[in-house]
Formats: structure tokens, C-alpha cells, sequence
């Protein structure tokens, strides 16, 4: 019993200090590969993933040179070598995040761990990243969908993070984001005003735009992943078809997904995969149909 009162003693004084769930088991960055960081009220946490969905790199079409030039800094980093942090931007639907998966699925058996934080948890980035310092293990901190509006606390602490604090960020850490837009704060009109051309003819820019260029201009690697014509949105879906195993008409293959994409308002590779997801269930369904004398199971 006084066993039991001490240990209940020593959990409140964890937790009215704040410490309680702060950080995973160190053996499950041994064991695990994919981690979630969340902050509830004054304490933050580590919750691993289970079963990071895993993406082959391969089935990213349309942005080779973008995610070529990802893995040769993963790779990089790995190493132990100079390397980049990363800003992936571009339209919605063209692979950003998949590729972030992508990498955990090529390099998370040489040691490679994701550890996901939501925007509105980046104000304790400097606690996640003590967190990780010292880990054997090489951690790509990935934020996802990332934009800021006015005021956003998080804003001050990733771009101290990326460059500008006396505290740089652990050797073993990568910071990765995705946004829809290069610029991560918005921009309005009124701004463009302060744009001026010197007598030398120089062009200098507000320092409310300079502001808004800072964070983006400090992720060392920046990669596009743009829109797609409609030809590398045809190779997208007859990749994912192949793979498959659909035997369609190569012409009604084309026009469904088409029509599929105008439906959607999309020509992504997230439309091509889902037109092929839809495609597959509809002929799956009709097959089953059929043998069984056209009884729905």
C-alpha cells in the first residue's frame, strides 16, 4: 500500500509539472517508424503509429524530378551529409504528401522515422525537436498542408527553427513541409503597393511582402509538384490500372476517367488513383454478380 500511495504521488507531481506523456518509450523509435507529436494542455506526447500506410515512390508520375531530387536529400541526411530542409508546394491531389510516405516506405529500414505535428502544435516545436536530439535514429518532422494566417503562434517558432535561432535544430532532424502555396502567409493586394524601383533600377520589395517571403525562403529545398496536362493524367491512370490487373478497353479506360476528372473538377494523380479505385469496385461487383445468377451478397 505505501508502494502504491508513493507511485500515485510521484504521477501527480509529473503531471502538475507538466511532464506526464511528454515523450515515447525510447524502444519504440527502435521498433517504430511512424510517430504523431500532440499537445494537450500544458503536456505534450508521442503517440506512435501502428501501421504507417505505406506509398512506393514509383507510383508518383508526372513529378519524377521533384521527388528525385527528395530522396537524393533523404538520402543524404541519412548519411549524415549536408542536406535541406524541405518545403513541398503545389496544387492539391499532385502527390506531396504521398511522398513524404513514399520516403518512410524506401528508407525506414536505414533508420529513417516520420514524426507527423498538426500546425497548431508547431509552438512547441523547440520541445519536439529537444525531444529528438541525441536519437540515433535520423527523424523527418513533417508538417502537412501548411499555411499561416496572421498572428499564427506557430509561424515565429518554425522559421527560428529553420534559421535565425541560437539553437539549431538537431543533426538528426529534417523539417518537411506541404502547402498548396509557396508563400505560406496569405498575400493581398494593398501589399504590391510598396514595391518600388530605385533610381538604379532595382527592385525592392514591402517589408510586409519581405516578411511573407522569409519562412518560404528558409526551407532550403524547394519542390514543385504542379498540375498535370491531360496526357500524364492518362499515364497516371493506366499506371494504376495496370497495377491493378483491370482488363478494360483501352479507349473506354480513357474516356470514364475523363469524364471522371470533369466531374471532379481534378486532373491529379489523387483523381487518377480514385477513378481506378471506383473502376475496380464497379467491374469487381458486376463479376460477382454475374456468378451468382445476379443475386447482390
Amino acid at each position: 500500500m505505501r508502494e502504491r500511495g508513493a507511485r500515485v504521488l510521484e504521477l501527480a507531481e509529473h503531471w502538475l509539472r507538466g511532464e506526464l506523456g511528454t515523450a515515447a518509450d525510447p524502444e519504440s523509435f527502435a521498433t517504430g517508424r511512424a510517430f504523431r507529436f500532440e499537445r494537450r494542455g500544458h503536456r505534450s506526447r508521442m503517440v506512435p503509429v501502428p501501421s504507417p500506410e505505406p506509398f512506393e515512390l514509383a507510383d508518383l508520375l508526372g513529378v519524377e524530378r521533384s521527388v528525385e531530387r527528395l530522396v537524393g536529400n533523404t538520402a543524404q541526411f541519412l548519411a549524415s551529409l549536408p542536406f535541406n530542409h524541405v518545403l513541398l508546394y503545389g496544387e492539391r491531389g499532385t502527390g506531396k504528401s504521398s511522398a513524404v510516405r513514399g520516403l518512410l516506405t524506401r528508407f525506414g529500414g536505414e533508420g529513417l522515422r516520420v514524426v507527423e505535428v498538426r500546425k497548431g502544435d508547431l509552438a512547441q516545436l523547440p520541445d519536439l525537436l529537444g525531444l529528438l536530439r541525441g536519437r540515433e535514429q535520423h527523424f523527418l518532422v513533417f508538417c502537412d498542408d501548411l499555411s499561416f494566417g496572421e498572428g499564427d503562434a506557430g509561424y515565429r517558432e518554425l522559421k527560428a527553427a529553420l534559421e535565425g535561432s541560437l539553437d539549431a535544430p538537431p543533426a538528426n532532424v529534417c523539417l518537411v513541409a506541404t502547402s498548396n502555396r509557396r508563400h505560406l502567409l496569405p498575400e493581398r493586394r494593398s501589399e504590391n503597393l510598396d514595391v518600388r524601383v530605385d533610381e538604379d533600377g532595382e527592385l525592392h520589395v514591402g517589408e510586409s511582402i519581405d516578411e511573407k517571403l522569409a519562412l518560404s525562403d528558409r526551407f532550403g529545398l524547394l519542390l514543385a509538384f504542379l498540375g498535370f496536362d491531360q496526357k500524364t493524367y492518362l499515364r497516371i491512370v493506366a499506371h494504376h490500372a495496370a497495377k491493378a490487373g483491370l482488363k478494360v478497353d483501352p479507349e473506354q479506360l480513357r474516356s470514364e476517367s475523363l469524364r471522371f476528372a470533369l466531374e471532379r473538377s481534378s486532373r491529379s494523380g489523387r483523381t487518377a488513383r480514385q477513378f481506378v479505385n471506383d473502376l475496380a469496385g464497379r467491374l469487381a461487383l458486376r463479376e460477382r454478380e454475374q456468378s451468382s445468377g445476379g443475386r447482390r451478397p
